[in-house]
């Protein structure tokens, strides 16, 4: 095994590192059992007086070293490689149990989401009704010549939905950038819920600051 190769086996740490140095031992311990058998050979013509017998067994004796070697160092490789991919299933396994808890408390989540979405909806249709209620009566007081007894309908809304709004998180998908707009569009002046008062309606309190006049006519 060549220092290069010590040193990623050293560095190795994930399954697919050691499969990677494996490749490498499999590529050099080839070439080296090719070594040994050519040596083999040799050391067999040497006996019979082709060749230099001593150096042959000298570079035989080597070309052992260097296949065993290989070899030892194929199976420590092989044997982190197995515990590099036991403890990737280990991950894995506890990367399966921590979705399978998130999944659920997702589930959690979107359940509380709808729930509150039909509570939303049902305070919204009984505020509806309460506002056209209010409207009639603005109508009727404008008939009979009282509008200062008329309800600012703008006022009494912007009050109530003026209250804190949560921050939104720094990373958030497009689709609830989206959802979240939405939602804010209910609570922001000029949104769904707030539309333009309508011409003469009162604009300042809870009373319309014409009143004194509209008293006056009376």
């Amino acid at each position: 095994m060549t220092i290069s190769h010590a040193e990623d086996l050293g560095r190795a740490r994930t399954a697919a590192d050691f499969a990677a140095v494996i490749a490498l031992l499999d590529t050099d311990l080839n070439n080296a059992i090719a070594r040994k058998h050519e040596l083999e050979k040799a050391k067999g013509r040497a006996m019979f007086g082709d060749g230099d017998l001593a150096a042959t067994r000298t570079a035989l004796a080597e070309a052992n070293a260097v296949v065993a070697l290989l070899e030892k160092s194929r199976e420590t490789a092989n044997k982190r490689r197995a515990a590099a991919q036991s403890e990737a299933c280990v991950d894995i396994a506890a990367l399966a149990d921590g979705i399978r808890a998130n999944a659920a408390s997702l589930d959690e989540r979107w359940r509380m989401a709808q729930w509150l979405i039909e509570q939303l909806r049902q305070q919204l249709f009984d505020a509806d009704a309460l506002r056209r209620a209010v409207a009639t009566a603005n109508s009727q007081f404008d008939a009979a010549g009282v509008a200062d007894l008329k309800i600012n309908l703008t006022a009494i809304r912007r009050a109530a939905i003026a209250g804190r709004r949560a921050a939104a998180p720094a990373r958030l998908s497009a689709a609830a950038i989206q959802a979240d707009k939405m939602l804010l569009s209910l609570l922001s002046p000029g949104g769904a819920l707030d539309p333009r008062p309508a011409l003469g309606a009162p604009v300042g309190g809870i009373t319309g600051r014409f009143s004194l006049r509209a008293r006056g006519r009376g």
